[in-house]
């Protein structure tokens, strides 16, 4: 296998592609799409999203310390890339792509309802990075939309078409392959 070597850069992919919702307390809500977010901590559960300082939103989850994580599917895929795209300063992000802004339940930040699950997180630290910052949040809350959820009550991740982004493109995720634990589980 011949290999080419290239600069750094960032080619951990797919990343999921979700839309944060963040607000200051008397002004419209905005959505910012990110794709640089995950998992950082079970217990206390705990997220990360990176963004840029030149973005509306950052200053706007710098100053309340709240935001809602908000996951995709292949239905929201436009309004994922124009929140994206789109300046909050411009638009009303929601009003434009039809998106219906919800009370959370813990936070003063609203939830996307057409969203399959919303996260409601509150940061805890900041880290400057260079590019982007990386906001550290503790999970308050998770709502997931009963539609997704099978038999047993376990979200269907099947049923929800995530969206996730490649190097400027968008995909959505294909087939089970295994459970965690079945390469050694025996027969």
């Amino acid at each position: 296998m011949e290999k080419e070597f290239w600069k750094a850069g960032n080619m951990l992919y797919p990343l999921p592609a979700v839309m944060v919702s963040c607000q200051r307390e008397g002004e419209k809500p905005n959505i910012l799409t990110v794709a640089w977010t995950g998992t950082i901590c079970t217990n206390p559960a705990m997220v990360y999203i990176s963004v840029r300082p030149s973005r509306l939103s950052y200053d706007i989850i710098k100053d309340t310390k709240e935001f809602v994580i908000n996951l995709t599917t292949k239905k929201l895929v436009k309004a994922v890339d124009y929140c994206g795209v789109k300046s909050g300063r411009d638009v009303d992000k929601f009003k434009e792509m039809k998106l219906t802004p919800v009370p959370a339940k813990i936070l003063n930040v609203p939830l996307i309802l057409e969203s399959p699950v919303n996260i409601e997180c509150k940061v805890k630290q900041i880290l400057q990075l260079g590019s982007h910052d990386m906001f550290i949040a503790e999970v308050l809350g998770v709502h997931a939309d009963i539609s997704y959820l099978n038999k047993k009550g376990k979200f269907d991740l099947s049923k929800a078409d995530p969206v996730v982004y490649s190097h400027g493109e968008y995909f959505g995720l294909g087939e089970l392959m295994g459970n965690f634990g079945y390469s050694v589980k025996k027969k």
